[in-house]
């Protein structure tokens, strides 16, 4: 099996030589620790310029600390999270969310990982009965797990609704970036302009080494959340090097870039495989992700070229996934062995 480049993940890309190059700029003389230096200061500057004076951003280490500190400080132990039965949150986590919010998660089905106030509002005549869980946030990713984006009005209705049964809204922003490069917006338009309490803005999946950022809009919880984040273990000492990856993802917008052009590819190999005999693709390439069903027995043969992940083995619906770094003769060899492997008797 190839390992040296494939499909699998965004995560499975190396990190760009401008966070690099960064991480150099950081690791020279002393800086003080937990945050109080130079980078980040600069970085939460540039975080506040791109998701608004009311934003208050964290940095931690990973996506699963990410969701988890963003929603922590909204919830108590009688409350639910309400996200789609798809979500990295339901169905990616290990349980750290119950672990460590100590509430309940209700999945919701969405045909296409997308929540929308039709789905969402099913769930909440259980508002005030005390032998139930009490809905306090509804989760979303931007873009989904299946690849689906919301325009900013989606949003900005689920929000509406939330706000109206005093709930919260939650963007699990992993791949924000590859969202906004798609819909040609600037990642402020999915914050507290869209009606956004919370959300992060991933850079792991981008072209970073580890870097997430917990954004807040409001001061007060942003407060209680800084104590959560010491006590949940991701508070960094040499927060100097979660910063300089952050801030060279910002800075020139090399973070639209980076997205861009994973977009880029997962369209060029979408429009490779579709004409292909067997092949359908069951969702629309909208970001870095390409959804297709395979031939079950040519499987083995494409993985063994290029590796990717089987989404869905009962129905043979395979997820390949695109990075910053995917090349163009990448996406033409898979496709190549593809059209090899199914024009074969």
């Amino acid at each position: 099996m190839t390992t040296e480049r494939s499909f699998a993940s965004d995560n499975v890309a190396g990190v760009h030589p401008a966070i690099m190059a960064a991480f150099a700029d950081a690791n020279r003389d002393h800086a003080l620790a937990y945050g109080h230096d130079q980078w980040t200061e600069t970085a939460i500057d540039r975080l506040r310029q791109v998701f608004g004076a009311t934003a208050e951003p964290q940095l931690v280490f990973g996506g699963t600390a990410a969701n988890v500190l963003a929603l922590r400080p909204f919830v108590d132990s009688f409350h639910s999270v309400l996200c789609a039965r798809t979500s990295h949150l339901w169905m990616d986590e290990c349980g750290a969310p119950e672990r460590f919010f100590g509430c309940k998660l209700v999945p919701i089905a969405s045909p296409d990982g997308k929540l929308t106030p039709e789905l969402v509002r099913p769930e909440l005549g259980v508002m005030g009965a005390v032998h139930h869980a009490q809905p306090r946030a509804i989760s979303v990713a931007q873009a989904t797990e299946w690849g689906t984006l919301y325009q900013p009005d989606e949003l900005r209705a689920l929000a509406d609704l939330a706000h109206e049964h005093d709930m919260i809204l939650h963007v699990d922003g992993a791949r924000l970036a590859n969202a906004a490069a798609a819909l040609d917006l600037p990642l402020g338009a999915f914050g507290a302009e869209a009606g956004v309490d919370v959300l992060s803005f991933g850079a792991t999946k981008n072209g970073a080494m580890f870097a997430e950022a917990v954004i807040y809009f409001d001061a007060d919880v942003a407060r209680r959340a800084g104590y959560l984040r010491k006590q949940g273990m991701q508070l960094a000492s040499k927060m100097r090097f979660l910063a300089a990856q952050v801030d060279a993802m910002l800075a020139g917008e090399l973070w639209r870039e980076l997205a861009a052009h994973a977009n880029a590819m997962a369209t060029r190999l979408g429009d490779g495989l579709a004409p292909l005999a067997g092949v359908e693709l069951v969702r629309p390439v909208q970001t870095n992700a390409v959804f297709a069903r395979l031939p079950p027995a040519a499987i083995p043969t494409l993985q063994a070229h290029t590796f990717f992940h089987v989404w869905k083995p009962d129905q043979s619906i395979c997820r390949l996934m695109t990075a910053w770094d995917t090349r163009t003769e990448d996406v033409d060899s898979f496709v190549a062995a593809a059209t090899e492997a199914l024009s074969t008797p």
